[in-house]
């Protein structure tokens, strides 16, 4: 009985780090506005879990460069999880993120690659989720 009760004392991280003041869920940011679900157009591209993109992602893909302007916002994000796939083929089994090249045209940057992360990590209830974003957002 003893051996069972130091095993839910050890789970229970209140008891070691106390109550929580302040959390900021996935929820909260889907919200907010700091995530953009594209969990959609992800399924088409072969995802098959929830799918976010920062905002800072969303805003330079969102934002169509005045020298191409023949792109369009779901080729600009289809790219990217096209690209991010073909990483995860890739990867060695365990990783959880990944850091990667896209070509992708910003407004007033003379860079044809940016820097892509895909974070491959627990939802607010441990599902898996997936999140793309330049490696500063994380």
């Amino acid at each position: 009985m003893e051996s069972n009760q130091n095993s839910q004392n050890q789970n229970d991280t209140s008891n070691i780090f106390g109550e929580v003041i302040y959390s900021y869920t996935r929820a909260d940011a889907l919200t907010d506005g700091q995530l953009v679900d594209v969990s959609t157009t992800a399924r088409e591209a072969g995802y098959r879990y929830h799918f976010a993109v920062t905002r800072a992602l969303w805003d330079v893909l969102e934002i169509i460069p005045s020298h191409t302007p023949w792109q369009d916002l779901e080729g600009r994000l289809w790219d990217c999880l096209m690209v991010g796939r073909m990483e995860i083929k890739k990867a060695p089994e365990g990783v959880s993120r990944l850091t990667f090249e896209v070509i992708l045209s910003v407004e007033g940057s003379k860079r044809k690659y940016q820097t892509i992360c895909l974070d491959i990590g627990p939802g607010d209830n441990a599902e898996p989720v997936f999140t793309m974003g330049f490696t500063e957002d994380f």
